[in-house]
């Protein structure tokens, strides 16, 4: 159990939360939201006694062991693949060393003896004989081959050490896992792995995550920064947020205590109690979301921008083709031959580990790319707008003030219209004067996102939308590619955004090749599991 009484931080004079108080109970998985700067990382940092706190105090039961993901990749590159996943319980692993430097001695005493004798029982006691053969099942369940598992650290891949740090978190059976954005740089199958090595895990769980899809499969319950306090609620995140929608609009409607209002969140808690991402996970949380009330539901004051794409012109029946491309960039063959079609109802997942690849087609469609062979061609009738994942030819170097920037963009041109428009975007007040080259990574993007609504355009192309994003602007973004009429190309890291947007997946092969497959994300997920067996 870990309780937080009272707990303040503070940085520069300004409170970042404080007044929290909290109980983390083992048997759950606790989410940790919030918008960026919220604090999350900070709270994580503070649980884990990395951090001091301001005010206030966290205990955390002495006797249960407490794991966290390190997020330094290169600490470890003195050590191999094995022994950092078995560094995870470092007692044990200080255990290990000792008894085989005890065996190692040339001059092997009887009181040396004595000592590994007294090892040897720790050693069993802690299930060291089982130590190697339960880290190698986590690596490979992550992906990492056995051929791997005695390599130096220093020489592995920056994605596998990734996997290496997370293995290392989850190595042992510990009471507590702590962990700060796990999915981050991990393929969709890593992910899956995890998902499921969650749902089993008899301990608790509290991660810090972006990643709508692990919030909703794994977590019994929400903590949500926002504005300076943090407060738990039970439910993952979709039960959070729909929820929270909802009391927001009864306050706007001053109908909080209209009895029509309240039946119906009781009938929301009940329908979503019922709903099952997986089938253990969800037990839980019904159980949990059984005892709820409507008082104990969260409103949140978060602010969510305006994403919508209104096409000025409907789609005719073409729309593009690309025929036997192929294109070579620094050596490496990305695309190889690669055909397809694109019909006026689709909407495309772009998947697959070569980032690369899927940028590279974008740059080639918008014709910033030549190809080396092959042809691409827009039907009549279509009107293209892009988000690319790099965006910095917009902005560096800059100096216009935002509302001038995105005037070149808008067929209206008056003030009013543009600082309108980009407050529905979240830039209120002075904002919309600051000079677009001193923007955040999340305020680009917006900018752009800004820039393709204005287009009209009835093709939308979109590469690793949610970069930068926090969760309001995630949800937004999502929210506004379902609502869209016209065809959706998105490459993305995203679960949620590919499974609830796109009914069509092009799969990225290392060879440069194509899988083309009609039907949702989570189908074609499925498709990979049974094709694979």
């Amino acid at each position: 159990m870990i309780t937080v009484s009272n707990l303040g931080m503070q940085f520069g004079g300004q409170w970042l939360f404080q007044h929290v108080d909290l109980q983390f109970l083992p048997g759950n998985c606790y989410g940790i939201i919030g918008a960026n700067g919220a604090g999350k990382s900070t709270f994580l940092r503070m649980l884990t006694g990395e951090l001091e706190s301001t005010t206030g105090e966290i205990y955390v039961d002495p006797e249960k062991r407490v794991s966290v993901l390190k997020q330094n990749q290169n600490a470890y590159d003195a050590y191999t693949v094995m022994d950092a996943v078995i560094m995870g319980n470092q007692h044990l692993y200080d255990v290990m060393k000792e008894k085989d430097a005890i065996y190692e001695k040339p001059d092997f005493t009887d009181e040396d003896g004595m000592r590994a004798s007294e090892l040897e029982v720790e050693f069993a006691e802690m299930g060291g004989w089982e130590a190697e053969s339960d880290a190698s099942r986590l690596l490979q369940g992550l992906g990492i081959g056995t051929e791997l598992h005695y390599d130096s650290m220093a020489t592995l891949d920056p994605r596998l050490k990734v996997k290496v740090l997370l293995a290392q978190a989850l190595f042992g059976n510990p009471d507590i896992v702590m962990l700060d954005e796990p999915t981050n740089n991990l393929d969709i199958e890593a992910i899956n792995w995890l998902e499921d090595f969650l749902l089993d895990f008899p301990g608790m769980v509290i991660a810090v995550s972006h990643d709508r899809h692990f919030l909703n499969t794994v977590c019994t319950h929400t903590v949500d920064i926002d504005y300076g306090k943090i407060k738990m609620y039970v439910g993952n995140y979709d039960f959070w947020y729909e929820s929270s929608q909802m009391v927001q609009a009864m306050i706007r409607n001053k109908n909080k205590r209209n009895q029509e209002k309240i039946e119906e969140l009781q009938l929301f808690i009940q329908r979503f109690s019922a709903n099952k991402a997986k089938a253990k996970q969800a037990t839980a949380r019904r159980k949990l979301l059984e005892k709820l009330t409507v008082e104990e539901m969260p409103c949140s004051t978060r602010r969510y921008p305006f994403v919508g794409f209104m096409p000025e012109r409907e789609l005719g029946k073409d729309i593009l083709t690309v025929n036997d491309v192929s294109v070579t960039v620094d050596g490496v063959k990305l695309l190889d031959k690669v055909y397809f079609s694109v019909g006026r109802n689709d909407k495309i997942a772009f998947v697959g580990e070569n980032e690369l690849a899927q940028t590279a087609l974008f740059q080639i469609l918008m014709g910033e790319l030549q190809p080396d062979e092959g042809s691409v061609k827009w039907g009549i009738s279509t009107s293209q707008s892009y988000l690319p994942k790099d965006n910095s030819a917009y902005f560096d170097g800059n100096k216009e003030q935002l509302v001038d920037w995105l005037r070149q963009y808008s067929v209206k041109k008056d003030d009013v219209y543009l600082r309108g428009f980009l407050g529905r975007m979240l830039f209120s007040g002075e904002d919309v004067f600051k000079s677009v080259d001193v923007l955040s990574g999340g305020e680009k993007v917006r900018c752009m996102l800004s820039k393709m609504m204005l287009s009209g355009a009835n093709v939308v192309l979109l590469d690793q939308p949610t970069n930068h994003l926090d969760m309001e602007s995630i949800q937004a973004v999502n929210k506004g590619l379902e609502a869209f009429t016209g065809v959706v190309l998105l490459a993305s890291h995203d679960h949620e955004l590919l499974t609830s947007v796109c009914n069509r997946v092009i799969a990225f092969q290392p060879d440069g090749t194509i899988v083309d497959r009609y039907g949702t994300y989570d189908d074609y997920l499925e498709w990979v599991v049974q094709n694979k067996n």
